[in-house]
């Protein structure tokens, strides 16, 4: 069918902007992949990198009188590096194929699709046509699928409000960078943890601390081919990773002093300064050039402190708790939230990518710890809620199951809801993030509300929860043992 170019915006508006373009082009999904149910999508693979995602249809609008626009606001190099990619195919194609290039937008962002030879799974040509001709609400596809969530922001999966199961296996989607401007924009990643195809820096890697996240981390760095010391209080934690073929660091001292990078991730503000300032700590083995990374949710304030007592030796510091569960840690797929000195992050960029799906820089250090906090202030409280509405809902004779189903089918349905329900209801609190630790959370949300003088009575109210289940002995179950905070 004959050359056609359209382009779509997906509509989002933020504190981050909008953002540019990027290229890529509809493909025929895995067969083994499930497809959505509900609004028709394309399935896509971006130009530069290994990501797809499912991208709804009534979201594309006319191509060309968009593209020289498009090109003039956004100069970075490597969106023109992928504008080339799209020329060069186009080009390559042009005698040899039809090709249908499409403009898709991410969180405001345009990016370029082409069409490839149809397969059984590809919409008609009248279909196609029809959608150039008149409304692409009237385009017709048989196929009924819903597009999954492209991309997710700050929040983590647990708060995707439209199911997004048979979008993560799939890809990373996005890693965030600040532009010279001082702004924060976002981009595609050059390559994917998912496919394997990360190129591991260089850089000699430490990490300190093997709980719940840090040990998905290690297990997914070593994965992707870097080389990796640890060290862990206790230090029979360590043998596993050993035999996976890290080294084993005596001291945290000992592992700064041997590493480019060193990472740590560990429980709360004292276990952080304790392991910076104590004996054999962290700052022993600080030297000019040093980097080290702090990965734990703490308070601004801990932050604050880190940072000063690590650059006062010359090393550079950078903060970057993550949002996720043991789970997405050893499935790679956590959200990691940066702050600090920039160039750190730079130099952390394959060691993200084979951590994390997308991460997201905030500027000066303790900025990262804010916007943790409050993203897991609100993943506690949430958590509380659902607690709270299964035993109303039991207590008012209710089937609990028949609640369950019939969230998971409204607009609260995520994969977090449907999981956490479940566990509840089999009597199942294996930790996948500790009651304790989102207790902890709370807590520091709280004062932080307290310093800046703004209200924070949901919070409040589930922490006086959380601290009941830790009374009744939960503090080392999953978050979701809240709920025996109210039945007992």
């Amino acid at each position: 069918f004959k050359l056609m170019f359209l382009f779509l915006m997906l509509c989002f508006r933020g504190k981050l902007g909008r953002y540019p373009p990027w290229p890529g082009k509809v493909v025929s999904p895995p067969k083994d992949l499930k497809k959505p149910r509900g609004k028709k999508c394309f399935f896509v693979k971006f130009f530069g990198t290994e990501d797809h995602a499912w991208i709804k249809v009534e979201q594309l609008k006319p191509y060309h009188p968009h593209k020289e626009e498009m090109i003039k606001i956004n100069k970075g190099k490597r969106f023109q590096q992928a504008v080339d990619a799209v020329e060069e195919y186009l080009k390559k194609a042009k005698g040899k194929e039809q090709v249908s290039l499409f403009d898709i937008g991410l969180f405001g962002k345009c990016v370029s699709l082409s069409l490839k030879d149809q397969t059984d799974s590809d919409p008609e040509p009248s279909s196609v046509q029809r959608v150039v001709a008149g409304t692409v609400a009237g385009f017709k596809w048989e196929s009924s699928v819903e597009p999954a969530e492209v991309f997710q922001s700050l929040m983590i999966d647990a708060f995707v409000l439209q199911p997004a199961s048979s979008m993560e296996p799939i890809s990373k989607r996005l890693k965030i960078i600040e532009e010279d401007t001082g702004s924060t924009s976002i981009q595609a990643a050059d390559s994917t943890a998912v496919n394997g195809s990360i190129t591991p820096t260089d850089k000699r890697i430490g990490f300190l601390g093997l709980g719940l996240m840090g040990s998905g981390i290690v297990s997914n760095l070593l994965k992707m081919g870097h080389v990796v010391t640890v060290w862990n209080r206790t230090a029979e934690k360590c043998d596993l990773f050993i035999q996976e073929g890290a080294r084993l660091g005596r001291t945290p001292a000992e592992v700064v002093s041997m590493c480019d990078i060193t990472f740590s991730c560990v429980s709360d503000p004292k276990a952080a300064r304790d392991l910076v300032l104590g004996p054999s700590g962290v700052l022993q083995g600080i030297r000019p050039g040093k980097c080290y990374v702090e990965m734990s949710t703490v308070d601004p304030e801990t932050i604050t402190e880190l940072s000063q007592v690590i650059t006062s030796r010359g090393g550079r510091f950078l903060e970057a708790p993550v949002s996720g569960s043991q789970q997405l840690s050893n499935d790679g797929m956590l959200v990691i939230v940066a702050a600090g000195d920039r160039s750190v992050y730079e130099d952390c960029s394959s060691c993200f990518q084979a951590m994390g799906k997308t991460s997201f820089f905030l500027g000066e250090a303790g900025n990262a710890a804010r916007m943790m906090l409050i993203l897991n202030m609100v993943q506690g409280s949430f958590m509380a809620t659902i607690a709270e509405g299964l035993t109303l809902a039991q207590a008012t004779g209710q089937s609990q199951q028949t609640f369950l189903d019939i969230l998971c089918q409204g607009q609260m349905a995520s994969t977090f809801v449907d999981q956490k329900c479940q566990n509840i209801l089999q009597g199942n609190f294996k930790p996948d993030y500790y009651l304790k630790h989102i207790q902890k959370d709370l807590r520091l949300a709280i004062s932080m509300g307290d310093s800046a003088n703004h209200p924070t009575p949901m919070a409040a109210a589930a922490n006086e929860v959380y601290k009941r289940a830790k009374a009744l002995d939960q503090s080392d179950n999953d978050m979701s043992a809240v709920y025996r905070a109210y039945i007992h």
